[in-house]
């Protein structure tokens, strides 16, 4: 099992850089593919970026894609989200997840185990 905690979010206006933190609990971070999803007002939680066990695969969401960098260091047990040229659409609560499954997902459903989330606004 793992716990995780994010921190780093912020009120920041559009066009700046933020970089979310998600430490994690456990003796086992390396076995767990980690993920990045955000939730904006009224709607649903959705994909951002996902990072393989060792950190060599990456995924991002279309909308993030070239902005956003998802790297992770596992002796530190962290995860972290490098968020440049923020824009107000990019306002949202910012959750990391780790999943135990072998395959690197974007799917909510393969990730077990959520942190508390963290918010992050952007300001126009």
């Amino acid at each position: 099992q793992v716990q995780l905690v994010e921190s780093g979010g912020g009120l920041v206006q559009a066009g700046v850089s933020l970089r979310l933190s998600c430490a994690a609990s456990g003796h086992t971070f390396s076995r767990y593919n980690m993920g990045w999803f955000r939730q904006a007002p009224g709607k649903e939680r959705e994909f951002v970026a996902c990072i393989s066990r060792s950190g060599a695969i990456t995924y991002y969401a279309d909308s993030v894609q070239g902005r956003f960098t998802i790297s992770r260091d596992n002796a530190k047990k962290t995860v972290y989200l490098q968020m440049n040229s923020l824009k107000p659409e990019d306002t949202a609560v910012y959750y990391c997840a780790a999943a135990p499954t072998p395959t690197l997902s974007r799917t909510q459903s393969d990730y077990d185990y959520w942190g508390q989330g963290t918010q992050v606004t952007v300001s126009s």
